[in-house]
């Protein structure tokens, strides 16, 4: 019973039908007739005109997007856990040739107007430092919390005041939909550039670049081929999110993972580090309570020395959930 990471969770089968379909000759790279469907569908999705591109990973997405708004000898603030600080090796500054990350501090991995005004306040010394030039926040973040729509309006104003850039690194961007309840371009907000994650969500190896910025989108074309991303089957990426689209599958697959956690969450009680919103747990156990759960089946990652973190996905069996939820409340 594996609570590790969505990650690990199958393929959608709507996702092998569409790819399955797309198998006949089309012309190479973006240029085929579903990749260029992409701009219109997420222009329809958000209500705004967008540029939609595919990359293969959620790091290219995160990157992509964040060089279309920062130089080189630039920075971009984002929470000292962001995924971009934590988990991509690096690949900003690659991708970025050498611009740095502007570590902010904020509960539960969010950034709020403070916490970015306190990065910003300590950047006094002209050209002996770095500038900042763009926000990265998560929807949701490193730790299943939601920015509600006024969060990120009062972000967004403050990004408009002081000429930022605004990111959002939307790995789970349809967990956070899911939660809030409300439109997509709601929980997005008033962000520049969006990485919405697929993979996670029942996708195999399709990732989307939103810009709202349209005008960026030829910026992300010239670097995504210079950065080993534009795949000379694109269509084959375009297949796997259009299919996700169709019929809001995006949608139904992550409220079916976040019910899977809420399972859970309803047996964890105080043992829960931050409250339940999306389909992570971070839940406090002993190094004796992991070994008696992963004894009984279950797997999951160590988080620190004093949580373990638990991920539920769209097909999560609800049984298996309840198991694990039985087995917290019993230790």
């Amino acid at each position: 019973m594996q609570f590790l990471s969505d990650n690990a969770a199958p393929v959608h089968p709507k996702v092998w039908e569409a790819m399955q379909a797309a198998d006949s000759p089309d012309t190479p790279y973006d240029t085929d007739a579903l990749s260029r469907e992409l701009d219109a569908r997420f222009t329809a999705l958000f209500g705004r005109e967008c540029a939609a591109l595919w990359v293969a990973t959620g790091t290219a997405a995160n990157c992509l997007a964040l060089a279309t708004m920062v130089e080189p000898h630039g920075g971009v603030i984002c929470h000292r856990e962001a995924h971009i600080e934590m988990d991509e090796c690096g690949a900003p500054g690659f991708y970025l040739h050498g611009a740095k990350l502007l570590l902010a501090e904020g509960e539960g991995a969010k950034l709020t107007p403070a916490d970015i005004d306190a990065v910003l306040a300590g950047i006094t010394r002209g050209v002996h430092q770095v500038p900042a030039h763009a926000i990265s926040i998560t929807q949701a973040s490193e730790y299943g919390l939601v920015y509600r729509p006024e969060e990120l309006v009062a972000i967004g104003a403050l990004a408009k005041e002081r000429n930022l850039g605004l990111h959002m690194d939307g790995a789970r961007f349809a967990n956070a939909v899911a939660a809030l309840g409300g439109p997509a371009m709601e929980v997005a907000g008033p962000v520049d550039a969006l990485s919405f994650g697929f993979v996670k969500n029942g996708g195999m190896g399709a990732e989307a670049v939103i810009l709202f910025d349209t005008e960026k989108a030829e910026l992300v074309r010239w670097r995504r081929k210079r950065a080993g991303h534009l795949q000379s089957k694109g269509r084959y990426l375009a297949a796997q999110i259009l299919a996700m689209l169709d019929d809001e599958i995006w949608l139904q697959n992550a409220r079916a993972a976040n019910d899977a956690a809420k399972i859970i969450a309803g047996e964890s009680g105080d043992r829960l580090v931050h409250p339940q919103q999306i389909n992570e747990l971070f839940v406090r156990m002993t190094a004796e309570e992991r070994a008696a759960l992963r004894d009984q089946g279950f797997a999951f990652y160590d988080w620190d020395d004093a949580c373990v973190r638990l991920v539920t996905h769209w097909a999560s069996k609800h049984e298996d959930s309840e198991k694990l939820g039985k087995a917290i409340a019993a230790l």
